[in-house]
């Protein structure tokens, strides 16, 4: 089908879509692991859910090929069969259409690479990232159109920037019409923070034949989405809502109630306010779409004319102007003052006795500026990272807290930091990705990793700036000073070094480095780096205690290396190593207060206070 094609049928007709796919297959196949692999093992059952949206009066059904590109199929051990995922389910939208009779437009569906991905990158992502995307997205327009698509439909982007690198991918690879969707949030914005006529006048520029917004929100939020799409003039619309906000129950996802009448006093609006094409998205059943297709079988596509005040959405409220943080720890480093700083592990109990008396020794002994609390090292259980802090904060001594992505979700982590800022009282945060679970006391379990390191470190900037992830207007806005890892002797120091740079850009304030045990490391790092750091760095610096823990840091601890002559000089001190391990480290110590921001030093066995001996005369 021609671009010029479809613009000419919805100047006269207003086109059905179908509705939910994922819903309607967990229906009929339960609970999968990848709906889309349901193409391969269950193709009668996709089959009959389009059928049944034909028969409902869709004359536009999607392939279910929503997640079906190389990196949303990977976790499945399934990225070496985008093609064959891809290839079938247009072939089973083409059966439906022979087995109905009907003659309805089959359009692929393309989605977003996925919200982990999307926070990893960033909006200003690097070259050859954007080119990986273009590569992903192209893969998998041309196997929709080897098969026999009419046209595309890319839906619940998160972002323009996402959804314009998939428009380019897939006009790299066919002349098809292409529909354009956004996914917006009920402030009329995108996840990226697009305001809706923005991006759709951003997207007529690009030359989709329709421009478009699904998922999200339900009907009445959607039409005001659609209002403020339609102040674009000469772009035909489509709109394909939820049935509402889900509920988890169980184990399953459930949707409210919104009746088929519902849908269809919304689909008279739409039509007014100037939508052509008009469907369902999650939660929505053949019920909807054939309720829609009625109300809309003797209508004629149009555009209301309103006063522009009456349909522009009220913006949320600006982000709050960017502010220097306010943690003492910025300060220091800020005003080049050397910080020390000494690890904790949090108890695995419920007892903060040991904790607190450390504490007040680390204060009577004015060598210590701040403390650093691990989180679920090695992934075993302790007591939670940002509660420990603020007892902490509360005995009057400052802490870095770490927060791990592994744990919870985008939604659970901002939960946390807007805690964790208004009721604990935390002001520095370090950022990390989290040991993997099958290190730990629970391998049986799955770690969360929605983002990375990287993508939390944006995440808090976002609430630094006064917006949540999904760019909302937080009313208020949190001011942390952002810490991440960096490690000098990681066996891929290119990557590494990347990650690095990443987490600088991404608005890292300061860096803790895993522990080094000779300066070699440090200088070899700086010439990596071709010159001084880009942002302060606490060099860690551990107390080995004898041999045999250098042996087992070396060779079994993730991301730590000693030196072979460290090792060596531990076992010739024999007895005496822990005393040799004691003196090497006061030399590093010595040594980093004329090359670093500052140190951290991490007590041998959880002895915290034997973290004074180091920085001691």
């Amino acid at each position: 089908m021609k671009t010029d094609a479809l613009k000419e049928l919805l100047k006269s007709s207003i086109l059905v879509c179908d509705g939910a796919m994922g819903s309607q297959l967990y229906e009929l196949a339960g609970p999968t692991r990848c709906f889309e692999e349901l193409n391969l093992l269950q193709p009668e059952v996709v089959l009959r859910v389009h059928l049944n949206y034909i028969e409902a009066g869709a004359r536009l059904i999607e392939t279910n090929t929503f997640g079906a590109n190389r990196l949303k199929l990977a976790p499945h051990g399934l990225a070496d069969r985008v093609g064959e995922i891809n290839q079938r389910a247009v072939k089973l939208a083409r059966e439906a259409r022979e087995v109905s009779g009907v003659s309805v437009l089959i359009a692929g569906s393309i989605g977003p690479l996925g919200v982990g991905w999307r926070a990893r990158v960033g909006r200003e992502a690097e070259p050859e990232t954007t080119e990986h995307a273009r590569q992903v997205f192209a893969e998998q327009a041309a196997a929709l159109e080897e098969r026999g698509v009419d046209l595309y439909i890319l839906e619940t982007f998160p972002d323009l920037q996402e959804l314009t690198w998939a428009v380019e991918a897939v006009r790299g690879q066919s002349s098809l019409p292409i529909i354009a969707q956004l996914a917006y949030n009920e402030e009329g914005r995108t996840l990226g923070g697009d305001e809706a006529s923005t991006a759709t006048k951003k997207l007529k520029e690009l030359g989709v034949a329709v421009v478009g917004a699904n998922c999200s929100v339900g009907p009445q939020a959607m039409l005001d989405v659609l209002r403020a799409m339609a102040q674009v003039d000469g772009v035909s619309l489509s709109v394909q809502p939820n049935v509402g906000f889900p509920q988890r129950v169980g184990d399953r996802v459930v949707y409210p109630r919104a009746t088929p009448a519902y849908f269809a006093s919304f689909a008279r609006e739409a039509v007014t306010a100037g939508a052509s094409i008009i469907g369902g998205c999650c939660g929505t059943t053949p019920e909807h779409i054939r309720a829609i297709a009625q109300t809309v079988r003797d209508l004629a596509p149009r555009r209301e004319v309103r006063p522009s005040t009456a349909v522009v959405l009220e913006a949320p409220a600006p982000p709050t102007p960017k502010t220097e943080p306010v943690s003492g720890l910025y300060r220091k480093l800020q005003a080049g003052q050397f910080v020390v700083s000494v690890e904790l592990d949090p108890p695995k109990g419920v007892h903060l006795d040991r904790i607190l008396e450390a504490i007040e020794q680390f204060q009577r002994s004015g060598g210590v500026d701040i403390v650093d609390i691990n989180s679920g090292t090695l992934a075993r259980v302790g007591m939670d990272a940002l509660l420990l802090a603020s007892a902490i904060e509360r005995a009057g001594m400052e802490t870095i807290p770490h927060l791990t992505t592994r744990d919870a979700n985008i939604i659970g982590l901002q939960a946390q930091l807007l805690g964790a800022w208004a009721v604990g009282g935390l002001r520095n945060i370090l950022a990390i990705t989290g040991d993997p679970p099958v290190l730990g006391d629970h391998p049986e379990v799955a770690g969360v990793y929605e983002v990375d390191a990287i993508g939390l470190v944006r995440i808090i900037r976002r609430l630094n700036e006064g917006a949540d992830w999904a760019g909302r207007a937080l009313g208020g806005a949190t001011n942390f000073t952002i810490g991440v890892a960096v490690n000098p002797v990681a066996d891929d120091l290119d990557e590494e070094m990347r990650r690095f740079e990443q987490k600088v850009e991404a608005g890292a304030h300061f860096a803790m480095t895993q522990p080094i045990f000779d300066p070699e490391v440090w200088y070899k790092f700086l010439q990596r780096l071709r010159g001084k750091p880009p942002i302060p760095v606490l060099i860690g610096i551990w107390p080995l205690t004898s041999h045999k823990l250098a042996l087992r840091l070396n060779n079994e601890v993730p991301g730590i290396s000693i030196p072979e002559h460290v090792v060596q000089e531990l076992e010739q001190a024999g007895t005496g190593a822990r005393d040799r391990g004691f003196e090497l480290a006061r030399t590093l110590y010595g040594w980093a207060r004329g090359e670093a921001a500052g140190v951290y030093l991490i007590p041998p066995f959880k002895k915290f206070e034997e973290a004074l001996l180091v920085i001691s005369d």
